[in-house]
């Protein structure tokens, strides 16, 4: 596709797209979590560790509402390496902070199946974290979880199951810069 067709196309499908949430709206869950994590985490100069490509936006919004000391760093990791179907974990970019006996606050964009993050929690609790906690700005409902019984301790937003984009999730790599929670439309997905 040349740009002109991708650019028509991505400018169809956030035109088509249900808005679910405002950027009003997600501003406002955003700044409920990080009063309930100013309250929780006030004392545990944690590392707070972004996922990319996805939960950048958000941590980024919420990093300038959390009033305490605390470490900022990322990490990238994908269970797909161009490929449909998840496997084994590969991490694109490890965390550069050492986590042995540091509480960790993991920020993403949004809990769906989990198994990714499952897999990212378990090894920065490998690594020797003193605590680790989650953080995601949409928790998406429905039957297809990895781990059913997890919940994240911080959830912006719930969600139906419709594929989603904006505030750093992306549809096909674009749209992630979406000012607000957007489903795309059934014929578009």
């Amino acid at each position: 596709m040349k740009d002109k067709e991708i650019i028509e196309t991505i400018n169809d499908v956030f035109k088509s797209a249900d808005c679910l949430y405002t950027q009003q709206e997600v501003e406002q869950a955003i700044n409920q979590m990080a009063y309930q994590i100013n309250h929780d985490l006030a004392e545990a100069n944690p590392v707070v560790l972004s996922i990319m490509n996805g939960g950048l936006v958000f941590a980024g919004q919420l990093l300038t509402k959390l009033t305490f000391p605390l470490n900022i760093d990322y990490c990238h990791a994908t269970r797909y390496r161009g490929k449909t179907q998840g496997g084994e974990l590969h991490w694109k970019a490890l965390p550069q902070y050492e986590l042995l006996d540091r509480n960790v606050l993991v920020v993403d964009d949004i809990l769906d199946e989990g198994h990714t993050l499952m897999a990212i929690l378990n090894a920065i609790k490998a690594q020797g974290a003193r605590s680790v906690k989650t953080a995601v700005l949409l928790d998406k409902k429905h039957d297809r979880k990895a781990n059913p019984t997890y919940q994240a301790d911080y959830v912006g937003i719930e969600i139906p199951d419709r594929y989603v984009f904006g505030y750093g999730m992306d549809f096909n790599e674009y749209l992630r810069n979406a000012p607000g929670i957007y489903a795309v439309a059934s014929k578009d997905n």
